[in-house]
């Protein structure tokens, strides 16, 4: 291998690296919000943050009963630039949050449609559409996002309550399951369980 071989190898190597790193940080991040501990999440959110990590600190603002928070850490993604689909994905929270559905509604379907969309961007417009109580469309946007993602606790649980709003238990009950086992240090553990009880006693 000559020197510039190696030195292309080394490089691509560290990027390579870098990404590995960068997924299991998110993935740390996602179980410290799965499981409800939505200080810590904030405290991973700092400058140098990813925007998924940006997104859950701002849910978890908002979880916690920080509205005005929640928006100051969407407007971090919001102030991306446009190209990037995280800018419509924090617009749409923003939005969202300071109840201006419809145009939260718009930028979360820009950022569905945004080159290299995030799965995060269909759980915005999933959390949209279920302000709207647009229960279905809401429940295959959810749907999508765990298509996507499987490993998106949350996905499985708004998928499964947006199913049971939908008058679709089946598809609920195999979306709380696959939630229960994602999760099972969640906030919503026990509602979901009384769920899934009532469910299997019919």
């Amino acid at each position: 291998m000559t020197i510039n071989s190696r030195i292309l190898f080394g490089a691509a190597l560290i990027v390579v690296l870098a990404g590995v790193t960068q997924a299991n940080a998110q993935s740390e991040v996602r179980k410290l919000f799965q499981s409800g501990q939505f200080q810590q999440v904030v405290e991973a959110a700092d400058g140098g943050a990813e925007p998924a990590v940006v997104y859950l600190a701002a849910l978890s603002h908002q979880k916690a009963g920080a509205g005005d928070q929640a928006v100051n850490t969407a407007r971090r993604l919001a102030e991306l630039p446009e190209d990037n689909a995280w800018h419509f994905v924090g617009q749409s929270l923003v939005q969202l949050l300071e109840d201006q559905t419809d145009g939260a509604l718009e930028s979360a379907r820009r950022a569905v449609d945004a080159p290299g969309a995030p799965p995060e961007a269909q759980y915005q417009l999933g959390l949209v559409l279920a302000r709207q109580q647009k229960w279905r469309e809401a429940a295959e946007s959810f749907d999508r996002v765990t298509q996507a993602d499987p490993t998106n606790a949350y996905g499985y649980y708004y998928g499964g309550l947006m199913h049971s709003r939908a008058n679709r238990t089946d598809l609920m009950a195999v979306r709380f399951e696959r939630f229960l086992k994602l999760a099972p240090e969640a906030p919503e553990r026990p509602e979901v369980q009384q769920i899934m009880r009532t469910v299997r006693g019919r």
